[in-house]
């Protein structure tokens, strides 16, 4: 196996975000007489833009005011990154420099959008780990279909079989899989069904427990 560039997804899989968004984005919807179930949530993680707002608009109504909320769950998130509130996901630190270490490259794609992954990370103290970031509004499709994989690929001028991704969804696998890359799974509010699972190439419970993995292949 030759690994030349690893992907990661950002909320759920680098930071301890699903949560956080979940609440803000519930409490300013019910502000507006809507009520957000977990169900409903789970089913949009992994989804951005046209396939997002479909998604809200069918579950809620065409009057639905998806742009409106969105904008202010968001802007609440914004200063939970900004305050140090969002805590990054066990291991992700040093899985981060394990590639550095090796001379692997490391990207981000993600179905937020690339400005607020920038500020987060930046937030963090992370963004100097990551060559570049791909944000949901840089393809139509989002996940499970395999655009935001692929162009974050070719934005390192790598290929899928020198590419690894993590990823904590559902939708987050299947695309990693349609876009022919290998997978690690590291499931956080929502875990794979098993024969989505079955598929990926490891599924761990922690980033320390998929670098041990990614170590005893490369090593």
């Amino acid at each position: 196996m030759k690994i030349k560039l690893a992907i990661f997804d950002m909320d759920g899989l680098i930071f301890d975000s699903e949560r956080a968004f979940e609440k803000e984005l519930k409490e300013v919807m019910h502000s507006y007489g809507y009520e957000l179930t977990e169900d409903i949530y789970k089913s949009t993680i992994g989804l951005t833009g046209k396939g997002l707002k479909e998604k809200m608009l069918l579950n809620f109504g065409m009057d639905y005011p998806f742009e409106e909320i969105s904008k202010k769950a968001r802007q609440r998130v914004n200063t939970l990154f900004k305050n140090g509130d969002i805590d990054i996901k066990f291991g992700i630190p040093e899985l981060l420099k394990y590639f550095n270490d090796k001379g692997i490259k490391c990207a981000v794609a993600s179905s937020t959008k690339s400005e607020y992954v920038d500020l987060y990370l930046k937030s963090a103290g992370l963004r100097n780990y990551f060559n570049s970031v791909t944000g949901g509004e840089e393809t139509e499709r989002s996940k499970p279909e395999p655009d935001i994989f692929l162009a974050a690929c070719k934005k390192e001028n790598s290929v899928p079989e020198n590419t690894i991704v993590f990823e904590d969804s559902p939708n987050g696998v299947t695309a990693a899989l349609r876009a022919n890359m290998d997978v690690i799974c590291i499931p956080d509010l929502v875990c794979p069904p098993d024969e989505v699972l079955k598929k990926a190439l490891f599924v761990a419970k922690n980033a320390i427990e998929a670098m041990e993995f990614i170590k005893s292949v490369l090593d």
